[in-house]
């Protein structure tokens, strides 16, 4: 089957703009095919939100607090 192709168990999967609209949306799809998500934005309630919607899919999600606009942050 074509979905088989889609799989992502034992991957991990890095969203940026994760915290809400399109960012927050792939990073559930993600982990509903399997992949487990470092979930990245600048505002930490809306990651916690990203987070607990991946956590419902039975699957892991690290947030990290970043503005992609800034090396270091990314960097680290």
């Amino acid at each position: 089957m074509i979905l088989d192709s889609f799989k992502l168990e034992g991957k991990v999967a890095i969203i940026t703009g994760a915290g809400r609209g399109l960012g927050r949306a792939m990073a559930v799809k993600f982990a509903e095919t399997g992949a487990d998500i470092v979930a990245a934005a600048r505002t930490q309630s809306q990651l916690d939100e990203t987070a607990d919607a991946v956590k419902k899919t039975g699957r892991k999600c690290l947030i990290v607090p970043t503005d992609v606009t800034i090396s270091a942050q990314v960097n680290a």
